[in-house]
């Protein structure tokens, strides 16, 4: 058997049906999204703050946005997650939907005035922890492709073997578990009351897991059944690095517009442990049960449980972000961002991952995102809104590839206290192909999230 490839189709933008055996360009895009989790309030415009700040989440898109605060603050975000996921495979409809509630995002901003005239002021040092990317999820996937792959009995002792070539259904169970969590330290400030320069340093903390399960259903076409499981794990862990710098050019009273790059995030020391080896002939842990022999098969029975530990090194793609807003006085805004990034410059090293960066060359491309907001207050009360497009990085992918989605929100200021809820939801389809190495179609997977953000933020 070939390994059940580690590609995760809805945290990946998109899925390679052809990808390797062990999935490590699946892995390398996984690792280089990101889910745009942030404030209520940057959540209910989309994330469109490249050109704004003000906001404690300003600082993952543009670090010089932290000295247009006047104050020092803190704010927590509480985030929750639904997810739909309705998997097709070959014809039969699988719906699954999960729950997900953690801490997205906490940060301080600590503003300081300069006492002395000059040309710069607002020195402004913060700190904040969100989520950058959340692995956790999991779905299943039923039916039938007419192709039997366990079509032996390893313990069979007839002469000849029989033959359990005909398939009656495949089932596929995935489990996924774990986050991308990032720390910036940042520092920004303001010359001339018009230019407004930042850099941050990121630090990433990287922890995911995987818990695949294959289950085949054949008979030999005179009464005899076979059932086969598959089981097959993955964890991963590391750290990672990369600088933000960014500027806002206050252009007019009304209109501002900014751009930031951050560089690839280095990944130093990826370390994965999986029980894909090759155990007695099977790429994981397998049992088969056959309807006439009362023996079962289990290649884990005399408490043998192979793995394999293996570490690598995994350059991410850099981010470029243009930005733009108009500012309407106190009575509201308008912000649009424009991102870029190239996956082919992703890179896998520290082992022969010749394959792998080629596939980066050849198969992926230079992706866009746009990101629009706005904001409208009257008086302590804000209502906002936003819309976000993400283009896949699959060099062929569908248009229902890409990602959309649209969020709203709003928030009371009580003063030194502020109270923010956004509603964000985004949708996409992917291909799954659990099936790597034979001739059969992936499993079509449409996505659906829908997140709902609350935020606390407290004048300091």
């Amino acid at each position: 058997m070939k390994k059940i490839t580690t590609t995760i189709a809805f945290f990946a933008v998109i899925i390679m049906s052809y990808g390797q055996s062990l999935g490590y360009q699946d892995l390398a895009l996984l690792f280089s999204q990101d889910d745009g989790n942030g404030t209520a309030r940057f959540t209910a415009m989309s994330g469109a703050f490249g050109a704004l700040g003000g906001d404690m989440s300003a600082v993952n898109i543009n670090p010089a946005g932290l000295s247009v605060f006047n104050n020092s603050a803190f704010s927590g975000s509480l985030n929750s997650r639904q997810t739909n996921i309705i998997s097709n495979y070959y014809g039969t409809n699988t719906n699954n939907q999960d729950q997900f509630l953690n801490i997205s995002q906490a940060g301080a901003v600590f503003v300081f005035k300069n006492a002395h005239k000059s040309d710069w002021n607002n020195f402004v040092l913060g700190f904040n922890y969100r989520i950058t990317k959340d692995l956790a999820n999991s779905f299943n996937v039923a039916g039938n492709s007419g192709i039997a792959t366990f079509t032996n009995f390893p313990l069979d002792e007839n002469e000849p073997i029989i033959n359990y070539n005909i398939a009656e259904e495949q089932r596929f169970f995935n489990d996924y578990a774990g986050e991308i969590s990032e720390m910036n330290i940042a520092f920004s400030s303001v010359y001339k009351k018009k230019l407004y320069l930042g850099a941050s340093l990121n630090f990433y903390d990287l922890n995911f897991s995987q818990r695949a399960t294959l289950v085949e259903f054949n008979n030999d076409g005179s009464g005899n059944t076979l059932d086969a499981n598959l089981y097959q794990e993955n964890f991963i862990t590391s750290s990672g690095v990369s600088l933000n710098l960014g500027f806002i050019y206050k252009a007019h009273q009304n209109f501002r517009f900014g751009f930031s790059y951050q560089t690839p995030t280095i990944f130093t020391e990826v370390l994965e442990e999986s029980n894909i080896v090759n155990n007695n002939g099977f790429m994981g842990d397998t049992e088969i049960v056959v309807s006439n022999n009362s023996i079962i098969y289990d290649n884990t029975s005399g408490g043998y449980y192979p793995s394999q530990r293996f570490m690598y090194k995994l350059k991410t793609p850099s981010k470029l972000t243009a930005s733009a807003a108009i500012v309407f006085g106190k009575k509201g805004l308008l912000s649009i961002d424009y991102v870029n990034k190239n996956y082919r410059n992703m890179k896998l090293s520290n082992a022969n991952f010749s394959d792998e960066n080629q596939f980066f060359q050849n198969e992926l491309r230079k992706t866009y995102a746009l990101n629009i907001g706005s904001e409208w207050r009257f008086e302590r009360l804000s209502l906002r809104g936003g819309y976000k497009f993400e283009q896949s990085p699959d060099r062929i992918a569908l248009d229902s590839d890409n990602i959309a989605g649209y969020s709203y929100g709003g928030g009371y200021n009580f003063g030194n206290f502020k109270l923010d809820f956004a509603y964000s939801n985004n949708n996409r389809t992917a291909p799954y192909n659990f099936y790597t190495g034979y001739n059969v179609n992936s499993a079509n997977l449409s996505i659906d999230n829908r997140v709902f953000t609350a935020t606390v933020s407290i004048s300091l």
